[in-house]
């Protein structure tokens, strides 16, 4: 069993009310403020659950925690043993922390470029289906995938892969890497790159129409769009990126395959089946070791 599906991810970030605008405009989702001690955290909540991107006011744009849920109370002991065993501190959450995130228990440890990775318990159905924009069918539907791009590709890799148990989905040779944890083609990605950061988080769409009209909200609202609409060849998902406060991307996605257990991994070769027109650079054209 292992892990069964991201969770939320939570963001420090120096512009709290641009993020919050961002996804009123683009994404037609309001944000929630609690109390969490002695700071204020916002709180996008893009389905049923407590949260799935939690904002903190900072001085800097960081990722503050990543957060995968397990199912049941042995497997988190389980994969708590095999992160102890391969080497990682594995640390207790707190009462307040698991209550934020609407989960039974939380334990953390940091992965080896330093960020602080989550496994909770269970994450609490709190609330209706959120508000969603009039045209929206259904709408925002969850969070789907993040990539991860460091200089610390076979650590990560070891990690995710050998201690987590991540299934290697597909690849392109030599630096990117595509792991599922259940049936959707990837919950995380992991990219060589000179310097360690978030490339990109993925919030999924009920349909096509719905990303066509986040398309178009976000060229009204002049949201800048980092990645043109496109088809990626991998998972053949249909989507358009923004960039956002925090300088990485949003992917705006719908239509991902799902895979079983007889896919076998290998090289997916281009990119793109058509679209995805880079602003910037491309770090991924061709990804190489640096």
């Amino acid at each position: 069993m292992g892990i069964s599906k991201l969770g939320y991810v939570g963001l420090n970030t120096t512009d709290v009310e641009a993020w919050t605008t961002l996804f009123d405009r683009t994404l037609g989702v309001k944000s929630a403020t609690v109390e969490f001690g002695t700071e204020e955290v916002v709180l996008a909540a893009l389905d049923d659950v407590e949260y799935r991107l939690a904002l903190y006011r900072s001085t800097e744009d960081s990722p503050r925690h990543i957060g995968w849920v397990v199912d049941t109370a042995p497997e988190l002991d389980r994969l708590t043993r095999r992160l102890t065993d391969a080497g990682f501190a594995v640390e207790e959450g707190t009462a307040e922390e698991a209550r934020l995130r609407g989960a039974t228990r939380l334990r953390w440890f940091t992965d080896p470029v330093g960020y602080r990775v989550e496994i909770v318990l269970g994450q609490a159905r709190t609330h209706p289906r959120p508000v969603r924009p009039a045209d929206a069918t259904p709408g925002v539907t969850g969070l789907g995938h993040l990539v991860l791009a460091s200089p610390k590709l076979d650590e990560l890799r070891d990690l995710y892969e050998s201690v987590l148990e991540f299934k290697l989905t597909d690849y392109r040779a030599p630096g990117l890497f595509f792991f599922r944890c259940n049936t959707t083609h990837h919950s995380i990605a992991l990219a060589s790159a000179e310097t360690t950061s978030i490339h990109h988080l993925e919030i999924e769409h009920g349909s096509l129409d719905d990303v066509g009209r986040a398309f178009d909200r976000a060229q009204a609202n002049d949201v800048p769009i980092s990645i043109s609409l496109g088809r990626h060849m991998n998972d053949r998902a249909v989507s358009f990126y923004v960039r956002n406060p925090s300088g990485f991307h949003l992917e705006i996605g719908w239509g991902g395959i799902e895979v079983g257990d007889d896919w076998v991994a290998h090289d997916f070769g281009t990119s793109d089946v058509w679209g995805h027109r880079h602003t910037d650079a491309n770090p991924f054209a061709s990804p190489t070791r640096p």
